[in-house]
């Protein structure tokens, strides 16, 4: 004889499944970046981020004190990402090719501070140019030192300091790009390669 059982199969339990720490951090400032760019930061308030990005207001407390804490966070991601690009584009160059390394820099340079100024002067406020020892600057230079420093190493060119010529051709490059933002009909690729050939004249080599 067989027995019928009581036991009836139960429903599985819903898992609330919790975003990492990162996913929500990158919600929030992309929440933050969209609005920023559309309204202007004063302009946008916490209770819109919060909304956008889909998170709690406590959520965002959680992370930061203030936009200004936010601004910074969005800052760091800035260059992070611009650092990426940069990378990105360098390591289609052959490992050996410091020459072609450079070019790519100075040209991926600009168009990623042309592409992305607007950004760019969000997240780094006056108060920011003007700390001169600010850890973003110096990621972006060290990136540079280390092509010039190996081109050195294996005589494509002679730099006795490699972290001032950096610092000339970093600050030129930023500079010049400025010009190209406030004139947007200018011919950007006429005005890269004429940017690129003088930045090589002041490692004492030609366009190739």
């Amino acid at each position: 004889m067989r027995y019928k059982t009581n036991h009836t199969a139960s429903a599985p339990s819903k898992v609330r499944r919790v975003k990492p720490a990162e996913v929500r951090l990158g919600e929030l400032m992309s929440a933050a970046e969209q609005l920023f760019l559309a309204k202007g930061v004063d302009s946008t308030t916490i209770n819109e981020i919060v909304e956008l990005a889909q998170v709690a207001k406590g959520t965002f407390y959680h992370y930061f004190a203030s936009k200004n804490e936010l601004l910074a966070a969005m800052g760091e991601r800035y260059t992070a990402q611009f650092l990426q690009r940069l990378e990105e584009k360098i390591e289609t160059c052959q490992a050996d090719d410091w020459l072609g390394r450079l070019c790519v820099w100075i040209q991926e340079s600009i168009k990623a501070y042309a592409d992305t100024y607007r950004l760019h002067d969000i997240v780094y406020t006056n108060h920011h140019h003007h700390n001169r020892s600010n850890r973003e600057k110096n990621a972006i230079l060290a990136q540079l030192q280390l092509i010039l420093e190996n081109g050195t190493r294996v005589g494509v060119w002679q730099i006795a300091e490699p972290r001032i010529t950096s610092l000339l051709i970093y600050a030129g490059v930023h500079g010049v790009t400025d010009d190209i933002i406030a004139s947007p009909e200018t011919d950007r690729e006429h005005f890269i390669r004429v940017v690129l050939a003088d930045c090589l004249r002041m490692v004492g080599v030609s366009e190739r």
